[in-house]
């Protein structure tokens, strides 16, 4: 009896076994759609584009975007947790959309983790970007300019509340005492499109082509960057700790291809194993440059998981400090 139940056991274990090894074998089968949380033409989406055809070629199936902007990025984000966890449903996710939203919106359902990040992606530097005409031309003169004038605040633009860019801006009126008002949007593009119109007065980005571009055209003006050095790709922006009001204020932002956590552990295995051969590619990681971006270091899948776990206690730390409630 006892050994029948042994080799009922064995039996189930081996099937078990070979339905994984089964299930990595015939993964992908069907192209993998990549979720981008916000719309065209974003620094999110050119970064989710560039992966498309090598890791495509890396999976043996066509990669796809699909854009799906609002609710800082959060409704991309459940529409990936809703799909079957398989594998063919990816979504590029920030600090912004997993770790932010849940804290900053109460409709938001979703948590950090839910996710298991797969790969971090791309490092990218954020900055101060301000309209062509703002009478300010570093982060100390823009906080100069919003203390003369309290009654009538400077407005500031980001891609919804409680994103990160938004928590960073809360957190410098707590630290410097001046007031604001902010203007959320759905992405960047939108975003930028204002502020090269002038309707809103500046903004904490990721630093993208297309915004170095309105630059070169005269159309706005980047004044600090926020990383803790001078990035190589822009040596000529100060550091906002550079100047005199914002000392020790280091912050860049991360993308990452992530899958719900209760994704097969075969399946998570092999995406890993093609996003990190995508990170080697050439090609990948000059595109990524030309959109100021860095390819992230190779990662194993505990390291990526102790990476996801150090974020998420950092910016749930920020939205702590600044006392962020969800609306």
């Amino acid at each position: 009896m006892t050994s029948l139940f042994q080799r009922s056991r064995l039996l189930l274990g081996g099937l078990l076994i070979a339905a994984g090894a089964a299930s990595a074998q015939t993964y992908p089968s069907k192209p993998v759609t990549l979720m981008v949380p916000y719309p065209a033409g974003g620094p999110s989406d050119a970064t989710g584009r560039i992966f498309t055809v090598p890791l495509g070629k890396e999976l043996g199936q066509q990669v796809l975007v699909e854009n799906l902007g609002g609710v800082s990025g959060a409704l991309a984000a459940q529409k990936v947790l809703a799909a079957p966890p398989d594998g063919h449903y990816i979504f590029q996710g920030s600090p912004n959309e997993v770790i932010l939203s849940p804290l900053a919106n109460a409709a938001v359902k979703l948590k950090a983790e839910d996710f298991r990040l797969v790969h971090p992606v791309a490092d990218a530097v954020m900055v101060f970007v301000a309209r062509k005409d703002l009478p300010a031309n570093s982060v100390d003169e823009l906080i100069a300019l919003a203390r003369k004038s309290p009654d009538k605040p400077l407005s500031y633009g980001s891609v919804g509340v409680g994103s990160l860019y938004h928590l960073l801006l809360e957190k410098v009126q707590l630290q410097t005492g001046i007031k604001l008002m902010h203007a959320p949007y759905k992405g960047n593009a939108p975003l930028l499109q204002d502020l090269g119109g002038g309707q809103v007065d500046f903004a904490v980005l990721v630093y993208s082509a297309a915004m170095g571009a309105l630059a070169e055209q005269g159309r706005l003006k980047v004044i600090g960057q926020l990383g803790a050095q001078r990035s190589e790709l822009l040596k000529d922006v100060p550091t906002v700790s550079e100047g005199k009001e914002l000392k020790d204020f280091a912050y860049k932002t991360w993308s990452g291809f992530m899958v719900p956590k209760n994704t097969p552990e075969e399946v998570v295995q092999r995406l890993h194993k093609a996003i990190g051969a995508t990170l080697k590619d050439p090609g990948v990681r000059t595109q990524l440059a030309a959109q100021t971006q860095v390819a992230s270091a190779p990662m194993t899948l505990a390291e990526a998981a102790k990476f996801f776990e150090t974020e998420t206690s950092r910016y749930r730390e920020i939205a702590r400090s600044i006392n962020l409630q969800p609306q």
